[in-house]
């Protein structure tokens, strides 16, 4: 099992950037591939982006490919997304979840850890 936290969320304006952390603690964090997804008031959670254990291999969500960017450091037990030219539709709060399968699934039921969540807030 992995604990998760996320932080970094705040309001900003469209176009801006912004860079979300989610801290593990758990001894299997560099066996687990990560992802990031968010949901949006009255809207299902959606996937935004998933990595791979090493760090090598990345999958994104059509509506973030090009402007979001997740990443990784096994030594920190952390995972980074990096948002730039945030619209307001980016509005949502944003989870990371651990998958053990090391894949890079989208679905959510995949991911077996999750974290409370932080909220990015995007003004137009």
């Amino acid at each position: 099992q992995v604990q998760l936290v996320e932080s970094g969320g705040g309001l900003v304006q469209a176009g801006d950037s912004l860079r979300l952390s989610c801290a593990a603690n758990g001894r299997t964090f560099s066996r687990n591939s990560m992802g990031w997804f968010r949901q949006a008031p009255e809207k299902e959670r959606e996937f935004v982006a998933s990595i791979n254990p090493s760090g090598g291999t990345t999958r994104y969500a059509d509506s973030v490919k090009g402007r979001f960017i997740i990443s990784r450091d096994n030594t920190k037990n952390t995972v980074y997304l990096q948002m730039n030219s945030l619209k307001p539709e980016d509005t949502a709060v944003y989870y990371c979840a651990a998958d053990p399968s090391g894949r890079l699934f989208s679905n959510a039921i995949y991911y077996g850890d999750w974290g409370q969540g932080t909220q990015v807030t995007v003004s137009s």
